[in-house]
């Protein structure tokens, strides 16, 4: 234990996501260590941040104005809506460049365990947003791990009498990967989803 101060400040380090009690020492020597200019920088993106960005209105995705980018885009699909779990999703399916479509950012996936139920997520304003816009096809591209399965599996029960096409993102093999190290899970989904190739 240090005191005071330094201590505070590896105990708030700490609290971040993936931050464990040895990085969060670390991070605390390096502010301690730094140019005080380079840690005024980043003391004032924490707090420009905190002040100026916001969820958007319509999809959820961080934003510095009451809508997206993405939502003000007049050019996107608005046709196929795609459903993720954060923003940094959307981030994530934006720098593939292969979907031109909306988003809906649920903020989260089902996990009983931490209580995160259905009432806490954006889904009412999904059901909302399908029935109010032209959307033709929902794409669910929840992360495929048991909180992701089970945000999928029950947005498509509640989404199943919309009459609207309802996807889910495939998942298998990564390009690079070897099989004798895949799991039963993710070696079963790729027989699940192989696509015909002659």
């Amino acid at each position: 234990m240090y005191e005071g101060a330094v201590q505070d400040l590896i105990d708030e380090l700490g609290r971040l996501p993936g931050i464990g009690p040895k990085s969060a020492q670390r991070v605390a020597f390096h502010i301690l260590e730094a140019d005080p200019d380079d840690m005024q920088r980043l003391a004032e993106a924490i707090r420009t941040v905190k002040e100026k960005v916001q969820f958007c209105e319509v999809c959820f995705n961080v934003s510095e104005e009451s809508r997206c980018r993405i939502c003000q885009d007049t050019r996107r699909d608005s046709s196929a809506l795609c459903v993720v779990e954060e923003s940094k999703d959307v981030m994530a399916i934006e720098r593939t460049r292969s979907f031109r479509g909306r988003y809906h950012v649920l903020g989260g996936a089902i996990n009983p365990i931490a209580g995160v139920g259905p009432d806490q997520l954006h889904i009412r304003q999904l059901l909302n947003r399908l029935s109010d816009e032209s959307i033709q096809e929902v794409i669910i591209a929840t992360d495929p791990n048991l909180e992701g399965e089970a945000t999928a599996t029950y947005l498509v029960r509640m989404l199943g009498s919309l009459g609207i096409r309802i996807t889910r993102l495939a998942s298998g093999l990564p390009v690079g990967g070897d099989l004798e190290y895949a799991d039963d899970v993710t070696l079963g989904r790729a027989f699940e989803g192989r696509t015909s190739v002659g």
